[in-house]
């Protein structure tokens, strides 16, 4: 018996020759290839005669699936009309972002959709783009950065704190952030997500523990930011026990890191071979919620937006024993995500793709540039964006044009009008790389209520 197992194997014990052999070898072949052949032909036996006993199982689930009801893989056609959809902002977006999302209000799982506006063009779902779907997730209408978030910690010290700390706050920020695809902390530390059980029974997951590990506590690269700032609080809620006023604040923004991004990849693997669509929108692929592949992708998305919190909730943590103070009030939302919610009394799968959520009273920060304020929102449960409101200003120029367009001598004389200081940053995330955030917030007045702004001073950035 040679060491390798086939699909002669699998056959002499009785597996039909369909695509669960194909299945069943690649996941083999992926997650237990170091296992004795044997062993593995025993377990393969017992799946093929009790293949229910395995729904949900990390490496037996998809192989079972196939046996009992295989996932049908048929050629889905766009329908000729959209559903309903409403755009906020239409006359600041561009035309690329709302055709990504007229094509994405035709697919046949599509229920309603809304553009935010801060929108822009992206892959799959449009930035700024918002689609309810029937019982099906789309991995790139979530997007590669999954749970991408923003948190601002407010601290009962006024603003004058920055007065002659300058130099000490940038070697704060200097000391306790980490950036980019390698840096590191070197003092590593625990978390409870860590023992969440999809890490072990994910075999996709369950390779990515390690990493994930490592890279608690750090930020990406690109848009991704730490800053010091001020708080202008004009209309406090009762629960934050602060006076009207300006308050030293941190705001970070980061996502799911090399965690979420492996996921993404592997599950839009996964839909673009199971839902063939025309070649234009074939980044809308989805994943059946009642399929394994489709169940298994919403553990691991969730999973990553939780991972996503722990590093924010790292930093801040950090950031705040380096201070030397409580945090006081603590708001947080994220973007590049799906929810479970009603749309028109119907349960929907919600994608919201660089829009965050804004039911009546929840919380939020949507933040300008380096060099413009943040705004600290409370959501108006509008339907027709879909309990949704804008995750930022969006961008008016793509990273390319940037680098064509913008020098950095012209960068730090604008960081230099606003007094802020920049650490790191590049041409790509010039402050003139965005749109103007007053604007947006004043095409969202029917989303979301503001309480205050966030202004940066000390920002902290990818070199």
């Amino acid at each position: 018996m040679g060491n390798k197992l086939s699909g002669k194997d699998l056959i002499k014990l009785g597996f039909p020759k369909n695509n669960s052999i194909n299945i069943a070898l690649g996941q083999i072949n992926r997650y237990r290839k170091r296992e004795k052949k044997e062993s593995i032909l025993t377990e393969a036996k017992d799946v093929l005669l009790n293949p229910e006993k395995y729904e949900g199982n990390g490496t037996w689930g998809k192989v079972a699936e196939g046996l009992i009801k295989p996932v049908q893989v048929r050629m889905h056609q766009l329908k000729m009309t959209r559903v309903p959809f409403t755009i906020f902002g239409e006359n600041e977006i561009d035309q690329q972002a709302k055709f990504q999302l007229y094509d994405s209000l035709k697919l046949p799982i599509s229920v309603a959709g809304a553009l935010m506006p801060d929108a822009h063009s992206g892959y799959g779902l449009p930035i700024g783009g918002v689609l309810a779907t029937d019982n099906a997730v789309i991995p790139y209408g979530v997007g590669v950065d999954i749970g991408c978030r923003m948190s601002l910690s407010i601290f009962d010290l006024p603003e004058s704190h920055f007065k002659g700390r300058e130099h000490q706050l940038e070697a704060i920020l200097k000391d306790n952030t980490k950036f980019g695809m390698y840096e590191t902390h070197a003092s590593r530390v625990d978390h409870e997500v860590f023992y969440k059980s999809e890490f072990q029974d994910i075999p996709l997951l369950k390779n990515l523990l390690p990493k994930a590990y490592k890279q608690l506590g750090s930020s990406g690269g690109g848009n991704h930011f730490v800053e010091f700032g001020i708080a202008k609080i004009e209309n406090p809620e009762n629960e934050w026990k602060l006076e009207k006023g300006e308050y030293f604040a941190v705001l970070s923004h980061s996502g799911s890191r090399g965690l979420g991004a492996n996921i993404a990849k592997h599950y839009t693997y996964l839909a673009t071979k199971q839902c063939p669509l025309p070649k234009n929108v074939q980044h809308l692929a989805w994943l059946d919620l009642n399929t394994h592949d489709g169940q298994e992708y919403w553990l691991a998305m969730n999973l990553a937006g939780e991972y996503a919190k722990a590093c924010h909730d790292d930093i801040h943590r950090r950031i705040a024993k380096a201070i030397g103070k409580r945090v006081v009030v603590t708001i947080e939302n994220h973007h590049n995500f799906a929810w479970k919610e009603m749309v028109n009394g119907q349960e929907c799968i919600v994608h919201r793709k660089g829009a965050t959520p804004a039911a009546k009273g929840q919380l939020g920060i949507i933040p300008g540039s380096m060099t413009a304020p943040g705004y600290i929102v409370k959501g108006k449960g509008n339907t027709e964006s879909l309990n949704s409101a804008s995750h930022g200003a969006g961008r008016l120029f793509s990273r390319a044009k940037c680098k064509s367009t913008f020098t950095q001598s012209e960068i730090k004389k604008v960081l230099k009008a606003n007094d802020v200081t920049l650490i790191g940053g590049n041409i790509d995330e010039a402050p003139m790389a965005y749109k103007d955030i007053t604007k947006v917030m004043a095409n969202q007045t029917d989303l979301v209520e503001v309480l205050g702004t966030f202004i940066p001073k000390i920002v902290r950035m990818d070199r």
